[in-house]
C-alpha cells in the first residue's frame, strides 16, 4: 500500500464509528470476535517488552533485527490491546489489520505514532521479504525510540482501563 492510499484510509477510518468499525471487519472477516482475557494481554505485553530488550541489544550489533524486532515490539502491544478490547485479526493481513485497528481505536490524538507504526510495518516487510535493502543506523534508532513509545502507551491504556488488575508489566 503506497503512502497515499494509507493515509487515504486512515481518513476514511477516522469517520467509522466503533460500531461501524467492527461490524465492517468482522464482515469482510478481517477481524474475529475473542473472549477479553488479561492473563494472556499481559503474556503479550511482557513478551513485547523483552522484545525491546532485544531490539535496544541488537542496534549495535544488526540495525535489520534491531528494527525488525522493534516493529515486533509494537505489533505484540497492539495484539494485546486487540484481545483486551475483545477481538483478534483473523485473515491474511494480519499485520496490516492490526495497525488499522489501532488507527481507528486510538484516534486522532495517536495518529502520529500508528502512522509511524504502518511506515514500519511496510519497511519491515521489504527487508523481510526482499534481497537487497538495508536498515540504517538512524532507522534503527528511531525505530527502538517509536517501538519504546508506543508500548509504554499501550500498557498505559491498558492499565488505566482496567485499574482493578494488577498487571505484572
Amino acid at each position: 500500500m503506497t503512502f497515499l492510499k494509507t493515509r487515504k484510509y486512515l481518513l476514511w477510518a477516522a469517520k467509522m464509528t466503533y460500531k461501524k468499525f467492527t461490524e465492517d471487519y468482522l464482515a469482510k472477516g478481517l477481524i474475529k470476535k475473542q473472549r477479553a482475557d488479561l492473563k494472556s494481554t499481559e503474556k503479550l505485553i511482557i513478551r513485547a517488552q523483552k522484545d525491546l530488550q532485544t531490539a535496544k541489544a541488537n542496534l549495535t550489533i544488526d540495525e535489520g533485527v534491531a528494527y525488525t524486532v522493534a516493529y515486533l515490539a509494537m505489533l505484540r502491544s497492539a495484539r494485546a490491546f486487540m484481545l483486551l478490547k475483545g477481538f483478534r485479526p483473523s485473515d491474511g493481513y494480519q499485520h496490516k489489520t492490526v495497525v488499522e485497528f489501532m488507527f481507528h481505536f486510538l484516534g486522532k490524538e495517536f495518529k502520529e505514532i500508528v502512522e509511524l507504526f504502518d511506515r514500519m510495518r511496510r519497511k519491515r516487510n521489504i527487508f523481510t521479504y526482499e534481497i537487497d535493502i538495508s536498515i540504517s543506523k538512524t532507522e534503527a534508532d528511531n525505530a527502538f525510540d517509536t517501538a519504546v513509545k508506543f508500548v509504554n502507551l499501550i500498557k498505559e491504556i491498558i492499565k488505566r482501563e482496567n485499574p482493578q488488575t494488577e498487571f505484572k508489566f
